[in-house]
């Protein structure tokens, strides 16, 4: 299945927090998109592994994305090193997205600046043709690189690049957050209080998508990086 656009997540949510607006107005647009999760999210507080994979799928369901998997690395440990950055290569060479959406380039958990270095190089090598891998039937992949690498935002406030026009689609992203019932406030959960299941902390992501969509004259709105310049070819794309 060829991608539109394919977004590399450190842990199950993480897209869904970081730019569950963008994905969810794309899939509007027509536009084929996935979600490959690098880890199960398993050093989580709060949930199981399993519980984790249930959420990330109805998640999904809201989105509307046409694939989500997840490749199982080391979560907490996985590092941006050759035998990681070949699993992330065959995921875009399977997948062969135009563009790819990657972990925000520093953030308070560990794993979201490794996501996004290897996101961002394992698109790079996925490139190169001397570099060969094998889907999961054995057969040769083609080399494949996206055209850009862009990096969402996620808790640690980062000047954005642009910002993307959720309006309309809020509603959609927060929906897909609190699919992961097993990591967001809930009243009735007896688990230990996190981060990210205080209830401020969704107050937090809304506030931050109200002041970026502010920021355009929109209602809502996600901020992304880059790490070269983009181009625009038409001044009025700009607007």
């Amino acid at each position: 299945m060829k991608l539109d656009i394919l977004v590399l997540a450190a842990h199950p949510d993480d897209a869904e927090l970081g730019c569950g607006g963008t994905i969810a107005k794309h899939v509007a647009l027509g536009h084929k998109v996935g979600i490959v999760d690098f880890t199960k999210g398993e050093l989580g507080t709060r949930g199981t592994p399993e519980t984790r994979a249930e959420e990330a799928a109805t998640a999904a369901n809201v989105l509307g994305v046409a694939v989500r998997t997840n490749l199982a690395l080391q979560d907490g440990f996985f590092q941006n090193d050759p035998d990681h950055q070949l699993r992330v290569i065959q995921a875009i060479r399977r997948y062969q997205p135009e563009i790819v959406l990657a972990n925000a380039i520093l953030d308070r958990h560990i794993d979201h600046g490794k996501g996004a270095s290897l996101g961002a190089d394992a698109s790079f090598l996925s490139g190169l043709a001397k570099i060969r891998t094998k889907d999961t039937e054995g057969r040769e992949q083609a080399a494949w690189r996206p055209k850009v690498v862009y990096h969402y935002i996620q808790s640690q406030f980062i000047v954005p690049d642009f910002i993307m026009d959720i309006t309309g689609y809020w509603e959609t992203k927060l929906q897909a957050i609190k699919a992961f019932k097993s990591q967001f406030y809930d009243p009735s959960s007896q688990e230990p209080e996190t981060y990210i299941s205080n209830p401020a902390f969704l107050q937090m992501i809304e506030s931050r998508a109200l002041e970026f969509g502010h920021a355009i004259g929109a209602r809502h709105g996600e901020g992304f990086t880059v790490r070269r310049y983009p181009g625009v070819n038409n001044l009025f794309n700009l607007i």
